[in-house]
């Protein structure tokens, strides 16, 4: 079952709260080391957890990608069949197709005079 977006938003938002613990963490972690430590640690942590949540960005925008792919396909075989139906339709009973064609076009030209 495909996410939805709202399952990925809470993933995402779920990946900014542990990164503000990490950091959290980091920050207390720095203020009791000694100071020529706290910087070279303090960079490797933010390194490590900012890749970290690149990789993962990352594969979200994958998966979206995929699911945009997935939608496109599907919009097109829908597009194709009504396509297919209407010309069939219009080759079967073309004076009836022309009608509700005609009764289409009356009743928006009705709907257009109304608001002007």
């Amino acid at each position: 079952m495909p996410a939805t977006y709202a399952d990925r938003f809470a993933e995402l938002e779920g990946l900014l709260r542990h990164l503000e613990r990490r950091l959290s963490h980091l920050s207390r972690m720095a203020s009791h080391a000694p100071a020529p430590n706290r910087v070279e640690k303090a960079g490797d942590v933010v390194a490590n957890l900012l890749a970290e949540f690149a990789d993962r960005f990352r594969g979200n925008t994958r998966q979206a990608g995929r699911d945009a792919t997935v939608l496109e396909d599907d919009a097109i075989k829908l597009g194709r069949d009504v396509f297919r139906r209407v010309t069939r339709e219009v080759e079967q009973r073309p004076l009836v197709t022309l009608a509700v064609a005609v009764g289409v076009g009356v009743i928006a030209a009705g709907l257009f005079a109304r608001r002007a």
